[in-house]
């Protein structure tokens, strides 16, 4: 593991350290990040102590002329370092704190990655396209929020498992592979809580990670799953999520993260397209839809339906969603084109791409249109 990347696995344990110490949230994961800067450059021998001995000091000097704090540094200045189980359950209670239900989805996730990920305010902003500035005011903002809460409040593996997969669907832009990155820290919430939903979303990052390579073409280019080069998917990454995700579904305690990753193993257990178990797929659907009531996943269920029982099904049951659903359009145009309906099909594909807001999604789209097009006036 590169230095910078051991650095910044350690930050959760050192923030919480100094918070269970007496610091506030904000002055300590300020304390924390100014110590990883100088760690970069030191390279201690023994990082994890150097930055909770340098954090905790760096806290205190600027605490100094607070008198409540200079009596909380005497009461802490000869207490031992915690011992492994409550850096660990500290280290669980900063994943809850970042992931507060009274911050925003995108505070949450900008204070995820700066006080659990370690990485500085600029990456954060590179990784969002957004000024430096922006981002922290975006940040600072979110630990105004949460500078009343304390550390030690139950907090809700949903909404931390929520946040991470923020993380991980914006993918990579910047310096920093927020895919990557919030799969090193589901793996982090996975060991530490043991939960069969950490798993289950830890295993579906990981299975469509491993796709990753196929996605896009040399030309940047959408590649859709039916036609990308399967043999640049990486098998190793599927077969750890298989493995994480049937250790998950033996616990009989099924959540939305293992359905979802169930039905990925399923495309990622498929050797071509035309061998995909489309039947075992619905029924997964079916789960998901039970389990959420997401109109997303019934329009997924509803395209992987015109697999099963053939297009007008699949139609039949996408008329039973909103219109203004996120890729219904798209939907409707591929089992339209499946039907053998090519100018509805084309017309579709051409609406479906000028309400796309992801650049390589509506030049996807747009390609697709004129294929259409071509395939009706043929």
């Amino acid at each position: 593991m590169p230095y910078e990347d051991e650095l910044r696995a350690l930050t959760p344990a050192v923030i919480a350290v100094l918070v269970r110490r007496g610091a506030d949230f904000a002055s300590a994961e300020d304390a924390v990040q100014e110590a990883l800067v100088e760690a970069v450059r030191v390279r201690p021998h023994d990082p994890r102590g150097w930055l909770i001995t340098v954090g905790w000091r760096k806290f205190l000097d600027a605490a100094r002329a607070d008198t409540a704090r200079r009596r909380r540094e005497d009461q802490v200045s000869a207490e031992p370092l915690a011992a492994a189980g409550a850096e660990a359950d500290d280290t669980l209670h900063l994943y809850f704190l970042c992931a507060h239900p009274s911050l925003s989805p995108a505070s949450a996730v900008a204070l995820t990655l700066r006080a659990v990920g370690g990485l500085s305010t600029r990456q954060i902003a590179q990784a969002y396209l957004v000024p430096e500035a922006t981002m922290a005011q975006r940040i600072s903002r979110a630990k105004k929020t949460i500078a009343g809460v304390r550390l030690n409040q139950p907090g809700d593996p949903a909404t931390v498992l929520r946040v991470l997969y923020l993380v991980f669907n914006e993918g990579y832009s910047g310096e920093v592979d927020l895919a990557a990155e919030a799969i090193r820290l589901t793996r982090q919430v996975t060991a530490l809580t043991k939960h069969e939903e950490a798993a289950g979303l830890l295993a579906l990052m990981l299975l469509h990670h491993a796709r990753r390579a196929a996605r896009l073409g040399a030309d940047g280019s959408l590649i859709p799953l039916a036609v990308q080069d399967r043999s640049r998917w990486d098998t190793r990454m599927i077969a750890e999520g298989v493995d994480i995700l049937q250790a998950a579904l033996a616990r009989d305690r099924l959540g939305e993260y293992q359905a979802q990753a169930a039905i990925a193993a399923l495309h990622a257990d498929a050797f071509t397209a035309d061998e995909t178990d489309w039947v075992q797929i619905v029924e997964w659907y079916d789960e998901l839809v039970r389990l959420t009531g997401s109109p997303i996943a019934r329009l997924n269920r509803a395209v992987a339906l015109g697999f099963v029982d053939g297009p007008v099904a699949g139609l039949a049951a996408l008329a039973d969603l909103d219109p203004a659903l996120p890729r219904h359009t798209a939907a409707a145009a591929y089992l339209h084109e499946r039907a053998g309906d090519l100018g509805v099909a084309a017309r579709l594909y051409a609406d479906a791409a000028r309400a796309a807001t992801n650049p390589a999604e509506r030049d996807h789209l747009t390609r697709e249109a004129a294929r259409v097009n071509r395939a009706a006036r043929e």
